[in-house]
């Protein structure tokens, strides 16, 4: 069966980017996809209070419309996140808008946040069974108050979501990561604690940022200060950049944010700072440009509770998690620690 997954993967990357993520999602929710064995125990974690089996996470993007959160947790992942979901469906911007970067190993998207809206996703998650799943929220592109859309897919997806991600980092989305800056962010944040504050407690589910990583001086301690006194669970490190590596093989000159291997260095380099920022008051994820077992074993020693992958799957198949599962708990062995939260922020 994984030869067989892996001739997939390779079928599917002779094909446009963007149609073999749709005839993949679509296979998925056939029942296509692999099925991993139990966990080893040595994986087995916790993150703002959820139990996972393991700190691998499929990162948002993947399953925007909560199409395949089952199979991908059936395929190994510890958590899958779902989204970006707005509270109207869009469009998102022109095709072509997705692409892939072989050489690098990396990908560049300008998607838009295309999606189905809050109601076809919550339909979805209604009908869920075991395994956390989370929801990453954001806003319409031409909302006239986007706060209050992400309020409204807090409030629409509260008792359906196992926790939420306050997307607030993606680079398609005009103006959208002007609220990073200190009083939109404590306006966005402060508005989500007042709503949540006021949902029902029997479905209280933590919050965490998604943060860019192209930040300016001073801008990491200010998001982390203003995430922990409005009671968030966490930050997210990191979304796509704009930046430009120099020797970026082809796609230079297309705008949106670059993904997988060349973001990996920066992603790492920002979670340290995050991790030193917030001193242990918040749960960090790693994400951007994992792909084995040492780059996520390098995230957690740099302070992250768990990671999230999703780029590297392009070029690897789903096969991918059980080998970063299998490398990631032979690192902890041979380090002498005896589960994952021992080795957290010990770089």
């Amino acid at each position: 069966m994984t030869l067989l997954h892996g001739l997939a993967t390779r079928a599917l990357r002779t094909l446009d980017p963007e149609d073999a993520h749709g005839l993949a999602i679509r296979a998925l929710a056939a029942g296509l996809g692999p099925r991993a064995g139990r966990d080893d125990p040595i994986l087995a974690t916790r993150l703002a209070g959820l139990s996972l089996s393991n700190p691998i996470g499929l990162a948002p993007g993947f399953d925007k419309n909560a199409q395949a959160f089952a199979p991908m947790l059936r395929a190994g992942f510890g958590f899958v996140e779902c989204g970006t979901v707005t509270p109207k469906p869009q469009a998102g911007n022109p095709r072509p808008r997705l692409f892939r970067l072989t050489e690098d190993r990396a990908v560049i998207n300008r998607m838009g946040f295309n999606n189905q809206g809050l109601e076809a996703f919550a339909g979805r998650l209604a009908r869920r069974g075991e395994g956390v799943v989370g929801a990453n929220i954001g806003a319409n592109k031409d909302s006239e108050d986007r706060v209050a859309d992400y309020v409204a897919g807090l409030q629409r997806l509260w008792g359906l979501a196992d926790y939420f991600t306050i997307n607030i980092s993606s680079p398609n989305t005009p103006g959208l990561r002007a609220l990073q800056t200190k009083a939109a962010l404590q306006e966005l944040l402060g508005r989500l604690a007042e709503a949540r504050d006021a949902l029902p407690s029997e479905g209280s589910a933590p919050m965490f940022l998604k943060v860019a990583p192209d930040l300016e001086a001073g801008e990491v301690e200010t998001i982390t200060e203003t995430t922990f006194v409005n009671g968030l669970a966490g930050i997210v490190v990191s979304n796509t950049t704009v930046v430009r590596p120099p020797l970026l093989s082809r796609f230079r000159e297309e705008t949106g944010g670059l993904s997988g291997a060349p973001l990996k260095d920066l992603s790492t380099l920002r979670l340290r700072e995050f991790a030193q920022a917030a001193a242990g008051r918040l749960a960090l994820i790693g994400v951007g440009g994992v792909a084995s077992g040492a780059d996520a074993y390098a995230r957690i020693r740099a302070g992250a509770s768990a990671v999230q992958l999703y780029s590297a799957l392009v070029f690897e198949g789903p096969g991918l998690v059980a080998r970063i599962k299998r490398e990631l708990a032979e690192s902890l062995r041979r380090d002498g620690f005896s589960h994952v939260a021992e080795a957290v922020g010990q770089a």
